[in-house]
């Protein structure tokens, strides 16, 4: 910061990225059992808490930043404002500067005050012409408008009875010195960046962007750009993930995309974390029921099951022989120099039921050899594949996660509409249905033009391949389970994208 003490009373030390809390390094020194499978599907709800847990394990420090860079950053420190704004009484409008008090009457006019000049004093019976932004001289209390005159070129200005204050912007109207102009946690918008200028600092402490590897894949995933065999799908998930993200103030720093190999999936894994240090490990797919699940059994789940030559290297998934499971066991799953602890079970919610969250250790206490920060815990965060899936669980689970552990101040932003057409619930999990927002819905369900009611429209079609689809929708409807439909007009919650 350009201005000592103005950001917060106290300047604490940028935490370094990755340091772990004394809490979290005594449950690291007791290898806490946290993250294991769950047997039984759990709420949405719970889910976000057990993400916040993992994501805990590491902290995300500060740095400080130029202002003009600093657009939606999050504020680390309270900013209390330096000095009052305005700084000074000044004229609203371009006009004459007078004594209220001598009002009604005639005034002469004499000098001229331009913004950025300060004027004399002005003398019994004389109004001063004053630009917009220009201090308020010495004895004037109030500005008559220039359009209430009969211009500058007027030897004379008449006014009638003037309050004094009409038409002056008073020192510390804006704020004044000493008060929180902007809280900590803000996220900085283009005002809130013009607060900063106008108070002079040209640079601003803010918190460090989470740096997130994105991890997608499987033998039917290919690489944009690259060819495409007949079998092969083109790789949606990274690009969609990234833009979460992004949004939620985060840092891809890169991209794997692995195939179906237990032994190439660890080796893969753990060489990427070696050298780009993430913050966050983000899954897409591999988590499922199939024979094939890369993830879910290259990280240890109890279900995972290898080729009888995985030890060797070259297993492929869906043979015999049993894995072990760092989420059945608590064991963890070694990837070579970093340890897997990692559960796996179902959320009840419609698309996205497969997930799993855990954290990768690295095995040395001493943490002199990968760098990966103090605390060496990184968490792994592991949505299931379809693309509309990880889409909707990076909305409505990992961003209000995130803002929870590491204060990024973009949590899914909910509201109340009302349905615009009926809604069949299911009957054990929460759908989240692709919709669109709009205006019109009358109070007994049916719509008009002129009301002023927010209503929420679902999608046709609920699969979670419906990529396409989810493109064009600007929220989700949150349609908790139950038995019996929702006519148009209930008010439900929505999830703006």
């Amino acid at each position: 910061m350009t201005e000592p003490g103005v950001q917060g009373d106290v300047q604490a030390e940028p935490a370094p990225r990755g340091a772990a809390s004394s809490g979290v390094r005594d449950a690291h020194e007791h290898r806490d059992d946290a993250f294991r499978d769950w047997a039984e599907p759990r709420s949405m709800d719970s889910h976000v808490d057990a993400l916040v847990a993992a994501l805990s394990v590491r902290t995300i420090g500060a740095e400080s930043v130029p202002v003009a860079e600093a657009l939606d950053r999050v504020l680390v420190d309270d900013l209390r404002a330096p000095f009052d704004l305005p700084r000074f009484d000044n004229s609203q409008m371009d006009g004459f500067a007078l004594d209220a008090a001598a009002t009604p009457g005639a005034f002469d006019v004499v000098g001229m005050i331009a913004a950025g000049q300060t004027g004399d004093a002005v003398a019994p019976g004389t109004a001063v012409p004053i630009m917009t932004g220009a201090p308020l001289p010495p004895g004037a209390s109030a500005v008559i408008p220039v359009e209430e005159s009969d211009g500058y070129e007027s030897p004379t200005v008449r006014a009638g009875q003037t309050p004094a204050g009409r038409f002056v912007r008073p020192r510390g109207s804006d704020i004044a010195a000493g008060d929180v102009a902007l809280p900590a946690g803000t996220v900085l918008g283009s005002a809130a960046l013009g607060v900063l200028a106008a108070f002079g600092l040209t640079e601003v402490t803010v918190r460090a962007r989470p740096r997130v590897l994105v991890v997608t894949g499987g033998d039917e995933v290919a690489q944009p750009g690259s060819p495409l065999r007949d079998d092969q799908v083109y790789d949606a998930n990274h690009a969609l993930l990234s833009a979460v993200m992004r949004r939620c103030g985060a840092e891809v720093v890169d991209a794997l995309i692995v195939d179906d190999t237990v032994a190439d999936f660890r080796a893969s894994l753990s060489a990427r974390v070696r050298a780009t240090a993430p913050d966050l490990v983000l899954t897409s797919g591999g988590i499922s029921a199939g024979r094939f699940e890369v993830v879910q059994q290259g990280l240890g789940g109890s279900s995972a099951q290898g080729g009888s030559g995985e030890s060797g290297g070259s297993a492929r998934l869906g043979g015999a022989g049993e894995l072990g499971g760092s989420g059945a066991l608590g064991a963890g799953v070694d990837l070579g120099g970093l340890t897997a602890r990692v559960g796996f079970g179902s959320v009840a919610m419609q698309p996205g039921g497969p997930q799993g969250a855990g954290v990768l250790e690295e095995d040395s206490l001493e943490q002199d050899s990968l760098d990966l920060g103090t605390g060496a815990r990184i968490p792994i965060v592991c949505f299931p594949g379809n693309p509309v899936s990880t889409w909707i669980s990076a909305h409505v689970l990992l961003r209000d996660a995130m803002d929870r552990a590491w204060s990024t101040g973009r949590p899914a932003r909910r509201i109340r509409a009302a349905l615009a057409a009926p809604v069949t619930p299911l009957a054990a999990k929460t759908q989240l249905r692709r919709s669109e927002m709009g205006m019109g819905m009358l109070h007994d369900g049916t719509t008009a033009s002129n009301s002023t009611r927010l209503r929420v429209r679902a999608f046709p079609g609920t699969s979670s391949h419906l990529l396409a689809t989810a493109a064009h929708a600007d929220s989700l409807i949150v349609v908790p389970p139950g038995p019996e439909e929702l006519p148009a007009g209930t008010a439900v919650e929505v999830v703006v994208l």
